[in-house]
């Protein structure tokens, strides 16, 4: 390490070059009836990731009136926010996109001194050092919390400033070609959704079908321009061989709607129960306060918890947690194939994922097993489970409470004509294996990225000027 880099403390930078703490409005500040479902995103725990900032679909909002009332509450690109209560290692970066929207009170904000890059200052607060520290000097006997006092005594290496841009800019890079590839996996994913909605949950090939006999016209032409997207004359225009087989996927749709127990479905087609299906099973966790049954980093099997299938992609990669193989052969606990779907059902209710090799889970995701002669396949089952309404599971005022093992089990599963669906699956698959290698980039761009973080931390790599 240079003369010219320096160890300080947050608090100490932010004493001598400037810059501040916030921590979150409290309710006498911001009251719950001031949460809105449109507006300005409001960052808590459940925004803040090991590195990203996200908002979702519950993420509550503000007015621009409370904005403007509470301006010293609004994040700035370059500010660090840090979870304050639970997961107090979790500490972010706001964007440009972000910029503008809002502290909530389970957030701190960290306004860096202009002698600081802010990339830089948010990488080290990723680094293990740091998380370290801040899990051991947290608050609280029940839940860790982080305050204000607590963030300013962070230790942090400080080089000069041009080696903090470097240092910033390497790791940038990596994290650039990342969010590059996870862009394209969402648009992957959407297409191959698209595909699925259109052909098992709005039906829109079989309509058409209909619609065109109740007009006197040629049904299989109907489906085929629903199914491609394509004009008739476009459709004429096709190759032969091409259009022969976008003919051949059209006929095996009905072209007439049937009753069943869940409303109306293509004629001939059915609901199945999941179990009649596949092969359902429930993770299970070895007791806790025997902690020699778990690792973390690496180990026999990787165990895959709610938060896990949160952090992944289509394919289950990670675990945050391993199981010993003591513990497996001792809980009996059942190990899941590779390409096995697996769903959330307690607390966090539908969260789907496929299995990428071998692993176990915990008691609150179910497994579904293809067999060898199934009828369904993997991505069929994975687009059917994304999309479907959780909430007709369960008859009491908390969904959550509601389903348990027995429920899923009993999931009605749409089953169109084994030859469709083979069909999908055939024209899905390299969506899927395409989705696969990119998440196999990703994780080795990340080991990389979490491999240089140390070293260039301690001077061990050196960067240019």
């Amino acid at each position: 390490m240079s003369d010219e880099w320096t160890t300080s403390t947050i608090g100490a930078l932010i004493a001598a070059a400037g810059g501040h703490i916030k921590t979150g409005p409290f309710g006498t500040t911001l009251k719950a009836k001031e949460y809105t479902k449109i507006g300005v995103p409001l960052i808590s725990v459940g925004e803040i990731g090991y590195g990203k900032i996200q908002a979702h679909e519950k993420t509550p909002r503000v007015s621009p009136e409370v904005v403007n009332r509470l301006p010293e509450y609004v994040l700035r690109t370059g500010d660090i926010v840090f979870a304050r209560k639970g997961a107090v290692d979790r500490s972010a970066m706001v964007s440009q996109e972000q910029d503008g929207w809002f502290l909530g009170s389970d957030g701190i904000r960290l306004r860096p001194p202009e002698s600081i890059d802010s990339r830089f200052l948010a990488y080290q607060l990723q680094s293990d050092d740091s998380r370290r520290w801040i899990i051991q000097h947290a608050t609280g006997t029940t839940m860790a919390s982080l305050n204000q006092g607590v963030i300013d005594r962070i230790p942090i290496v400080v080089p000069p400033l041009h080696a903090q841009r470097s240092i910033a800019s390497i790791l940038g890079s990596l994290d650039g070609k990342i969010e590059i590839d996870c862009s394209i996996n969402r648009t992957l994913e959407a297409m191959a959704q698209a595909i699925f909605k259109s052909w098992f949950i709005d039906f829109d090939p079989v309509k058409a079908k209909i619609a065109a006999i109740e007009q006197g016209q040629d049904p299989l032409r109907a489906a085929m321009r629903v199914i491609s997207g394509k004009t008739g004359t476009e459709l004429d225009q096709m190759p032969r061989a091409h259009h022969d087989e976008l003919a051949a996927i059209a006929a095996l749709f009905p072209d007439a709607m049937e009753e069943s127990e869940l409303g109306e479905i293509p004629r001939g087609w059915s609901f199945r129960a999941a179990d009649l299906l596949t092969e359902v099973g429930i993770g299970k966790t070895p007791p806790r306060k025997e902690p020699h049954w778990f690792t973390e980093g690496e180990g026999y099997l990787r165990w895959v918890s709610i938060k896990d299938m949160g952090a992944s992609g289509v394919f289950q990669q990670r675990s945050s947690e391993f199981l010993t193989s003591e513990a497996v052969s001792r809980f009996n606990v059942r190990v899941v194939p590779d390409r096995t779907v697996l769903l959330s059902f307690k607390l966090t209710i539908g969260r789907v994922s496929i299995t990428d090799g071998p692993m176990v889970t915990n008691e609150a995701i179910a497994h579904f097993k293809l067999l060898e002669d199934s009828v369904i396949s993997a991505e069929y089952l994975y687009l059917y489970l994304k999309g479907f309404d959780y909430s007709m599971l369960g008859s009491t005022s908390s969904i959550a409470d509601a389903v348990n093992s027995k429920t899923i089990r009993e999931m009605p599963i749409l089953l169109a004509n084994s030859d469709l669906i083979d069909c999908f699956t055939t024209s899905v698959t390299p969506i899927f294996e395409e989705v696969r290698n990119r998440q196999d980039e990703i994780a080795a761009l990340g080991a990389t990225r979490d491999t240089l973080l140390p070293k260039l931390l301690s001077g061990e790599i050196e960067v240019s000027e």
